[in-house]
């Protein structure tokens, strides 16, 4: 286990928020950590050796049931919050590899991760394409991304990123299933499928897959042509 020297800069909206929540984080959201991770661990299926990414993993909650249920993967995160990685370094096993750092800027070799999991962050990332391009490099070709977060076609969703975008500066922006959709297809995603649900008369949510292209060289006569699949 393993963190980075970056430090919280106290002026960063995402990083002071959740310095300030991380002691009572899991208790406050209990339901909704576990509804969530309930539904994105549905998506996630891993053989012996595979090796996962946990982009905001905050308090190590997901990482620790995928853990529990994949002894044999092998398991990573990322967090900018020293505060919550301090809390997912003490519930997560030595095998777990934490660092702290940014979505759009993700501390790995190219062509690391069999899959990518986001699980309610990225309505707080400034710069969707940036990180979405991060994942697809850190992501072994056909590679698997799964983005569980809030889904702003559902009206409350919609109000309450409105009022964020006003009163929170650590909130972003809220996404649809034709903009989530869109995005991944623009950052060379295939096999994409979103799926909308409600885990109270509250939280609309939505669950994305998909998979990262793979490019390979086909020879046509004397040329060679670049193919994506």
């Amino acid at each position: 286990m393993k963190h980075t020297g970056l430090k919280n800069n106290n002026k960063n909206p995402v990083q002071k928020e959740y310095a300030r929540l991380s002691q009572e984080y899991d208790d406050k959201w209990s339901f909704y950590i576990k509804a969530t991770l309930q539904k994105t661990l549905k998506k996630i299926e891993l053989n012996s050796g595979d090796r996962l990414l946990d982009i905001g993993c905050g308090t190590g909650a997901l990482l620790e049931a995928i853990e529990k249920r994949y002894p044999d993967a092998i398991l990573a995160g990322v967090d900018p919050t020293r505060e919550m990685l301090d809390i997912a370094g003490k519930r997560l096993s030595n095998k777990v590899h934490i660092e702290q750092g940014w979505a759009e800027k993700l501390p790995f070799e190219d062509e690391t991760f069999d899959i990518v999991v986001c699980c309610s962050m990225f309505h707080y990332i400034r710069e969707p394409m940036v990180a979405l391009n991060e994942i697809m490099r850190v992501l072994k070709p056909a590679g698997r991304l799964v983005i569980t977060d809030w889904c702003g076609d559902y009206m409350i969703c919609k109000i309450y990123d409105l009022f964020l975008r006003v009163f929170n500066k650590a909130h972003f922006k809220t996404y649809g299933k034709r903009a989530c959709h869109k995005l991944l297809f623009l950052s060379e995603c295939y096999d994409i499928k979103v799926e909308r649900y409600k885990i109270n008369w509250f939280w609309g949510m939505m669950t994305a897959t998909a998979r990262k292209k793979v490019f390979y060289l086909e020879k046509m006569g004397d040329a060679v042509e670049i193919s994506g699949k």
